[in-house]
């Protein structure tokens, strides 16, 4: 198989439940990038919260490259943007809007920090942005600009709560029409720009390094996942937990992130 690039999702893809490259993930990437192969991460992530992975595959500097925000922002991992895609301060009063719909935390995520109107938040969002290396800023209306803009936005709740659950129910079909939003977990819904997407970030790339679509394999496992999984040309590669969505759009489903699934498939369909 023609291979010349392999985007990556991350929470669920890459890592295990524990957070970390397995050993064997680790060799055969390694091997596979050795072989002049691209590997892309791609990630809701902003790239903050994907470095440190990068850096744990010997992936580095200005001819190595990341999809974050969900595909809003596509990054050398030296830091330059290469393409970035972003909501606005009405984008801005709109979010708020939508968050009266229940009592969701709700944060706006930009290549620099996180920004939150919320002073009591719940642990998930506390972890997003530990997670990802990003100082979190809690502010007052007053003081966002009126030029403020942002790449993503994340509603999120604690698991115990069905406050996301209820937005989520709540959404209405408008706001599905003018914004790519998706539920990348239970407790967590991330909008963006509409047009931006893992899968468009991707090919976009793709098209920068003159890589036809069908030299590009994936693997994801969630809702933010599915744009990868929705072109007809790339090589689909599901993971054995993911989502049932993901694995029926799948060419090929391997095993799931505790059990080396990205490793094992790389070998049976690329080494």
């Amino acid at each position: 198989m023609a291979i010349k690039m392999i985007g990556v999702d991350l929470d669920g893809t890459l890592l295990t439940s524990g957070n970390y490259i397995s050993t064997e993930t680790r060799k055969v990437l390694q091997e596979v990038s050795n072989q002049g192969i691209k590997v892309v991460l791609a990630s809701g992530r902003p790239l903050s919260g994907v470095k440190e992975f990068a850096d744990d595959l010997g992936l580095k500097g200005p001819d190595q490259y990341a999809v974050v925000f969900n595909g809003a922002v596509v990054q050398a991992l030296d830091g330059k943007v290469l393409m970035s895609q972003e909501m606005d301060y009405q984008d801005f009063t709109t979010m708020l809007r939508m968050q009266r719909l229940s009592h969701a935390n709700l944060h706006f995520e930009t290549t620099e920090c996180f920004w939150t109107l919320d002073r009591n938040l719940c642990v998930q969002m506390q972890i997003n942005a530990a997670f990802t290396n990003n100082e979190l800023r809690v502010r007052d209306k007053k003081e966002i600009p009126q030029d403020f803009t942002f790449n993503k936005v994340s509603f999120t709740c604690d698991r115990a709560s069905d406050e996301v659950e209820k937005l989520w129910q709540a959404l209405p079909d408008w706001a599905f029409q003018s914004y790519d939003i998706v539920r990348s977990l239970d407790n967590c819904i991330e909008i963006n720009a509409i047009g931006a997407s893992k899968g468009n970030g991707l090919m976009n790339l793709a098209e920068r390094l003159k890589i036809r679509p069908k030299e590009v394999m994936i693997f994801g496992d969630q809702g933010n996942d599915m744009s990868m999984f929705n072109n007809p040309d790339f090589y689909k590669v599901a993971m054995g937990n993911a989502i049932e969505d993901i694995k029926a759009r799948a060419d090929y489903v391997t095993d799931d992130n505790d059990h080396n699934g990205v490793a094992k498939a790389l070998k049976k369909l690329v080494l």
